[in-house]
């Protein structure tokens, strides 16, 4: 995944894509996987995009592995 390329969620239902404008690294906790008890110290920051999507009124951070490449640059 690279800055520029156009994403889309992949459990998302909306047909307009987004453009990635930044790639960071966050910590995520999965409470469906990890539990509902939170301990940041037993995760590793991991990569997420950030992405404009038309219908949403600034950008939004989303984890890489939840996006699929519609086109890259």
């Amino acid at each position: 995944m690279k800055i520029g390329n156009l994403v889309k969620h992949r459990m998302s239902d909306e047909p307009a894509p987004g453009v990635v404008v930044d790639i960071i690294k966050k910590k995520v906790w999965r409470t469906s996987a990890d539990g509902i008890k939170v301990d940041w110290t037993k995760v590793n920051p991991e990569p997420h995009a950030v992405v404009l999507f038309p219908h949403n009124s600034g950008p939004v951070n989303i984890p890489t592995c939840e996006l699929e490449v519609v086109s890259e640059v």
